[in-house]
């Protein structure tokens, strides 16, 4: 069994004696390491400082002359006999391939979280059609970023 298996194997202990009610992801490894079913991991401080590092990178945010709010420091992954790396640059001196990289990977995590909230919608519509009214979704996000670039331009008079 992987690690991730076994961690979906913990929850799903942990939600049946819960009653399937909303719970933190921490409340179920505290259980499941009582009750022996999941182990402590070794930490490397190094990853935990690079984990941080990366959570710092990723918040860091600055404003340009027009007074739009854009992130610094951009990432690429790579994969390299098997392992997958991660690279940051900053933005304004990283190379043009590198940027290209960095903004084609967070546009193809947004499609792919697109594509699955639209399967999550359409499996619980299904699952709920006799009970509950249909959930909608527009996945069109042209209007929002319009609506956002003008409340930017305009301040939030616009809203």
């Amino acid at each position: 069994m992987t690690k991730q298996e076994r961690l979906q194997q913990a929850w799903h202990h942990f939600d049946d004696k819960q009653d399937h009610l909303p719970s933190s992801a921490r409340q179920a490894c505290e259980r499941a390491v009582a009750a022996g079913l999941l182990q402590l991991p070794e930490i490397d401080p190094y990853d935990v400082l690079a984990e941080d590092m990366a959570q710092a990178l990723r918040a860091e945010y600055g404003t340009d002359n027009e007074g739009r709010r854009y992130r610094i420091n951009h990432a690429v992954r790579v994969s390299k006999a098997g392992v997958q790396y991660t690279f940051w640059a900053e933005m304004g001196f990283a190379p043009h391939d590198h940027m290209e990289k960095a903004f084609a990977q967070r546009r193809e995590q947004i499609v792919g979280d697109c594509f699955q909230l639209k399967t999550d919608v359409d499996v619980y519509n299904s699952l709920t059609a006799k009970s509950m009214p249909r959930v909608q979704m527009v996945l069109d996000f042209a209007d929002d970023v319009a609506e956002r670039e003008e409340q930017r331009r305009f301040g939030n008079k616009a809203a």
